[in-house]
């Protein structure tokens, strides 16, 4: 774990958040006491398991007619009429 003071963060930020990156955690201090204030710490990455196909099957249906047009006096209040 790497302390750094809170001018140190202020200066050194991109450094001590590659630290972060590469695994470390970085706590920052302040004032005289080095009082630990907050903790930068690296985030775990998440692996996608990508697209199941057929997740939600049954769950909702499309309307046969989903893409029809609108009837004229609707079309006309989305055209702003």
């Amino acid at each position: 774990m790497y302390e750094a003071t809170m001018h140190e963060a202020k200066t050194n930020l991109s450094a001590l958040v590659k630290r972060a990156q590469s695994g470390e955690d970085v706590v920052i201090t302040s004032g005289r006491t080095k009082e630990p204030v907050a903790k930068i710490t690296p985030i775990k990455k998440v692996k996608s398991k990508g697209r199941v196909p057929g997740l939600f099957k049954g769950v909702f249906t499309i309307a046969a007619d989903f893409d029809a047009p609108l009837p004229e006096d609707e079309a006309r209040l989305w055209g702003g009429e």
